[in-house]
């Protein structure tokens, strides 16, 4: 778990909509798939993404039948510079590989896949060694290593990553480029309160995960938010906020008396009625159960 380290132990006043509790709750017996142990904060699995279709497709540099339509090869600086001012503001995923890297090789048919699911996601491909060209595109990057994944938003870097496995790159792909989920995206207190006021009336239980911007537990655990925003949208509601984003956001995690994240807070009725600290999936799931009336037993 990352600590955020700037906030005082005596945390200022809630908010006039939220009842804040003093304490966390530990884990239940009563659920019997659920660890009691958590799980280290920094390890993070490579293994293969339960999220995507794991058939392998062509590694780079050979012929694929309209596989990898949407993954856009960048041959140069120019038509790299292109791809980013045309994406905007949406979340552009770039690939620097080379053909006689294994790992590349490995990696790119997950990228691939990805591709086929996140529509309002842009990825590139670039080959280091396919000319002058694309080896200053990759000196200019500064681009030492493949594969190496760099992540981009409104032309500028907010995220890269090296050595990554497949769940990894799931996890900051969704993270990162969230936006055709059913997690409600919260960028300051007005936000959050609002949310709260629209579900005062059918008294859904609110999960509010709250994280920040390169927190590797706060990744690894966003995959399965954005599955369970799904799974229980007919009774929960799953909403994010990076404590980072901006100074409204750092005061809100303060009043709440967030020191560690990724923190999900449960929120019911306009009252905050317990948290879970941690990035444990089978500990998240259990909580979330409790909260809402469910008993599992052995």
């Amino acid at each position: 778990m990352a600590t955020i380290s700037n906030f005082s132990s005596n945390p200022s006043s809630s908010l006039s909509t939220i009842h804040k509790t003093n304490f966390f709750f530990s884990h239940f017996s009563i659920l019997p798939f659920v660890s009691k142990r958590k799980p280290p904060a920094t390890k993070l699995r490579t293994n293969r993404t339960q999220f995507l279709v794991t058939k392998a497709t062509a590694a780079p540099g050979t012929k694929k039948a309209r596989r990898d339509e949407r993954v856009q090869k960048v041959h140069s600086i120019e038509e790299f510079d292109e791809a980013l001012r045309t994406a905007k503001n949406k979340l552009v995923v770039v690939e620097y590989a080379a053909s006689d890297s294994s790992e590349s090789s490995q990696i790119y048919p997950f990228m691939v896949e990805l591709s086929r699911t996140c529509n309002d996601v842009e990825f590139l491909l670039v080959m280091k060694d396919e000319s002058e060209k694309t080896r200053e595109l990759c000196r200019r990057e500064k681009i030492e290593q493949v594969p190496h994944f760099s992540f981009y938003k409104s032309l500028e870097k907010i995220h890269e990553e090296e050595g990554i496995g497949p769940d990894m790159l799931v996890g900051d792909v969704l993270y990162y480029g969230d936006n055709h989920s059913a997690v409600v995206q919260l960028h300051n207190r007005e936000d959050v309160e609002k949310l709260i006021d629209d579900h005062k009336a059918d008294h859904k239980l609110i999960v509010l995960d709250v994280g920040l911007k390169h927190c590797g537990p706060c990744v690894k655990v966003y995959p399965t938010v954005v599955k369970l925003s799904r799974q229980m949208a007919d009774n929960v509601v799953f909403a994010r906020m990076n404590g980072d984003e901006n100074d409204s956001c750092m005061r809100f995690l303060k009043d709440m008396d967030v020191v560690e994240v990724p923190t999900f807070l449960f929120i019911r009725d306009g009252k905050i009625c317990g948290r879970y600290v941690g990035s444990g999936k089978g500990e998240l799931i259990g909580e979330i159960l409790r909260y809402q009336g469910v008993r599992v037993t052995y």
